[in-house]
């Protein structure tokens, strides 16, 4: 088990780029993450990475063994997963992502819940709106809000997500109701950006009468926490782009209202992101399985 766990060490330095890194993501210290890479190296006879104090790069050999390692550790995840009962007996952890307003609203009150079905298994959620890259960060699930680029990750559509303009009373009583999305460019309106790297959203893709059409948005306020933009929406600071489901609540009490409903946003697509090997694991079927009906039925229900 020792050297499985050097393997596993390894590969993680690797994906990471970083000893410290690799150490938190495996819930250790630095020192017994450097300790497992050498003991590894000196088991093989060879240097895996190079270091210096600023720098650490695999060697030829790192990358070559790389490539063996992680069939290695696939195959071990596959024989594991040919004795777990995947009915009565489901066991280990799971790393799971999702964007702030997903995962708080729809993903982390039914963590519990999954936890209380199968007991023997372990939740670590990690909540981000930034762009996450799933085979890097070790994930078993990722839920993605938006469009999907290409990747070797497979997907499960879960539901297209209504999206609104809305904004608070007293901003439209200060600023105007706009019509549509001529008018949020002709009347200069406050809109709230999610602005992070590679983020898209300072130009928002609208309905038309003439067809979908990109509105390039300005406004003071910038963040790149979803939550964030309604908190200023809520305070009156301007239009916010979102899911339906994300503002319902404050949708039925009257604290936002719709704006530019002439053109209203395009839906999104909520969907899954799993590794491909990651489904032939019982836990991590289950746990999909058990979110997307949940969140299908919660989109629905906005």
């Amino acid at each position: 088990m020792a050297y499985v766990n050097n393997i596993k060490m390894f590969v993680r330095v690797y994906e990471l780029g970083s000893m410290s890194a690799a150490a938190r993501d495996q819930r250790t210290s630095p020192a017994v993450a450097s300790a497992r890479v050498l003991e590894l190296e000196k088991h093989l006879g060879v240097r895996l990475f190079n270091r210096t104090t600023r720098s650490l790069k695999a060697t030829e050999n790192g990358r070559l063994f790389y490539e063996g390692a992680r069939k290695i550790l696939e195959a071990i995840d596959e024989a594991e997963a040919t004795v777990i009962d995947a009915t009565h007996n489901p066991r280990g952890t799971i790393f799971v992502a999702a964007p702030l307003g997903i995962g708080r609203r729809l993903i982390a009150p039914q963590v519990p819940v999954f936890k209380d079905e199968y007991p023997q298994i372990d939740v670590r959620l990690r909540l981000s709106d930034r762009i996450i890259d799933v085979t890097a960060e070790g994930l078993d699930v990722a839920f993605h809000l938006g469009i999907l680029e290409d990747s070797g990750l497979k997907i499960r559509a879960i539901a297209d997500c209504p999206r609104l303009l809305c904004a608070a009373p007293s901003y439209i009583e200060r600023r105007g109701m706009p019509a549509d999305g001529e008018a949020l460019l002709r009347d200069n309106h406050d809109c709230l950006n999610l602005r992070f790297p590679g983020a898209k959203e300072f130009q928002w893709t609208l309905e038309t009468p003439e067809g979908p059409r990109r509105f390039e948005i300005t406004g003071p306020f910038e963040s790149d926490d979803g939550d964030v933009l309604t908190l200023w929406a809520l305070d009156g600071r301007g239009i916010v782009l979102k899911p339906r489901f994300e503002v319902a609540e404050h949708l039925k009490t009257g604290r936002l209202v719709p704006v530019a409903e002439a053109t209203p946003p395009l839906p999104v697509q909520l969907s899954c992101l799993t590794p491909h090997r990651r489904l032939r694991d019982p836990k991590t079927r289950l746990f999909v399985d058990f979110m997307i009906a949940r969140c299908k039925a919660a989109v629905t229900d906005a």
